[in-house]
């Protein structure tokens, strides 16, 4: 899941996109209207929705403001949803902000915890017409809560033991080599040297096999690793 953060303090946007980055999303960040929108706007490789998953966005913008910049993405019918953070506190800004066309409004100052459960509640509704969990091997994965289930048990990951898992079900029955798992999970190439690949797998497999009773990762010796259908 991919965040979006238009925020011209830079205190409050590197907060908040450490915290979002901890909490598993990609993040990243705009301090300006005029170069957030330009991001806002951009679309993923179908080219049918946005690049991102959802924005944060603060009305005090120097550049176009906050309400300007969403004014412009809902004409351009761009389907992004924004969450506004803003300290602007009066009942007249809440609802002039929610008429242009943000999705929910929290003010300043605020508790992450608070930011966090709002961005999720987001990503609920906006994901409910897309895919939200992949289904392989007698697991599920839920793309927006990050847990692995099997019957009645499940199981929270970590961001890269996610990334990794994700990747697996997404190409379930087809041997990924460790370079192509270090340069999707870390986008690094590939280091001959390294066993960060190795230690993740290790760790993601005990962690399934302990709490799921499961085996579902197999290493091809040499070659690299397979999640296979059952």
């Amino acid at each position: 899941m991919k965040i979006l953060i238009l925020e011209d303090d830079r205190e409050i946007a590197n907060l908040v996109q450490m915290g979002l980055t901890s909490a598993g999303f990609e993040v990243e960040v705009a301090h300006d209207g005029n170069s957030g929108l330009e991001l806002a706007r951009l679309r993923d490789i179908s080219g049918q929705k946005s690049k991102y998953d959802a924005a944060v966005v603060d009305l005090m913008l120097p550049g176009k403001d906050g309400l300007s910049v969403i004014t412009e993405l809902r004409k351009s019918n761009v389907e992004l949803p924004v969450l506004i953070l803003s300290a602007k506190r009066s009942v007249d800004d809440r609802i002039s902000g929610l008429q242009t066309g943000g999705d929910d409004y929290l003010t300043k100052p605020f508790v992450f915890a608070e930011l966090l459960a709002r961005i999720h509640a987001l990503l609920r509704r906006s994901q409910k017409s897309v895919e939200t969990e992949l289904t392989k091997a007698g697991v599920t994965l839920d793309l927006i809560t990050r847990e692995l289930r099997s019957g009645g048990t499940r199981i929270f990951l970590q961001p890269k033991e996610f990334s990794l898992m994700e990747f697996l079900m997404r190409n379930h029955d087809e041997v990924l080599t460790k370079a192509q798992i270090l340069k999707k999970v870390w986008d690094y190439d590939f280091d001959p040297q390294t066993n960060v690949v190795d230690v993740l797998v290790c760790r993601l497999r005990n962690k399934i096999q302990a709490d799921l009773n499961v085996k579902l990762i197999e290493t091809i010796r040499g070659v690299g690793y397979v999640l296979k259908s059952i």
